[in-house]
């Protein structure tokens, strides 16, 4: 079990064009180091120690230096939506922000807490996440206000604002996706309650499924039932939908990968090696 990872944020959520920005900064050779990077990005200095971690958190960068999925979105010249503009490339984002896990709470929330239940509210899912950290590998891992102003920037993150004067709010990058819907519900100790969209498979192609199973299978050839589970949690889609896209898959790529079910053991087996490009140029070729 790897130790969790909280904060980073500066208290900031994502906004739709930090990663675009801190990838062309990066590209033109500089530092978020530098003593002039305030005035390069034109952000404050806690923006920019913002836009610095969410570049790795999700999983952009390594150590500053950008990663090949970075450059495959976001070049200018040669990038497939430099500006996250097509709503496959926010599903892709988010795959990638939960699966990186430079910020744990998304994983904990998406897929560890989904698992259990489907609504929650603020103190609920601090309580789930103080419990996941009282085990010996994450010792002095929990720190309550830490967690607390994480769940307030996931929050911002997916959950679109109520008040139509919160502007600042609706520049979060996730929210189009609308994964995690505000009841109107309170709990016994008045907080709003919040509940997990289920995903109509029309709103996200196969391809970034394919994606999804390329990057978790690793070096392996099957995909196990328990891995498919995660991705059913992430992506918000029940299992059998998530089995009728794997079913598409086989179509489409008839060579690359098969669903099996023996005697109940649901899994898939990849037929070959296929790069995650391949995956995403199968979609973006098609614009």
């Amino acid at each position: 079990m790897s130790r969790y990872i909280f904060s980073g944020h500066e208290s900031f959520q994502c906004k739709s064009l930090w990663l675009k920005k801190g990838y062309d900064y990066l590209l033109d050779g500089n530092s978020f180091t530098d003593t002039d990077a305030v005035a390069k990005l034109g952000v404050g200095k806690n923006m920019v120690s913002a836009i610095r971690f969410w570049l790795r958190a999700f999983g952009l960068t390594k150590a500053d230096e950008l990663q090949s999925v970075a450059r495959y979105i976001f070049d200018s010249k040669n990038g497939r939506d430099p500006f996250a503009e097509d709503l496959n490339t926010l599903w892709l984002l988010h795959f990638l922000l939960i699966s990186s896990e430079v910020a744990s709470i998304y994983n904990l929330l998406f897929v560890e807490y989904q698992r259990e239940k489907k609504e929650f509210s603020r103190s609920e899912l601090q309580s789930f996440i103080k419990r996941k950290c009282a085990v010996p590998e994450q010792k002095n891992v929990y720190n309550e206000n830490t967690v607390r102003k994480d769940i307030g920037v996931l929050l911002k993150n997916y959950v679109a604002p109520q008040d139509l004067k919160a502007i600042e709010d609706f520049s979060s990058l996730l929210i189009a996706l609308g994964l995690i819907i505000d009841t109107g519900k309170q709990s016994t100790t008045k907080e709003q309650i919040y509940t997990f969209k289920i995903s109509e498979i029309s709103e996200i192609t196969s391809e970034i499924i394919l994606f999804a199973l390329i990057q978790m299978k690793g070096n392996d050839r099957t995909v196990s039932f328990d891995v498919l589970q995660q991705l059913s949690l992430i992506f918000g889609i029940p299992m059998t939908t998530l089995i009728d896209v794997i079913r598409s898959l086989e179509v489409s790529f008839p060579d690359t990968l098969v669903f099996t079910d023996n005697s109940g053991i649901k899994n898939v087996q990849f037929l070959r090696d296929i790069e995650e490009k391949e995956a995403l140029n199968h979609y973006y070729d098609q614009l």
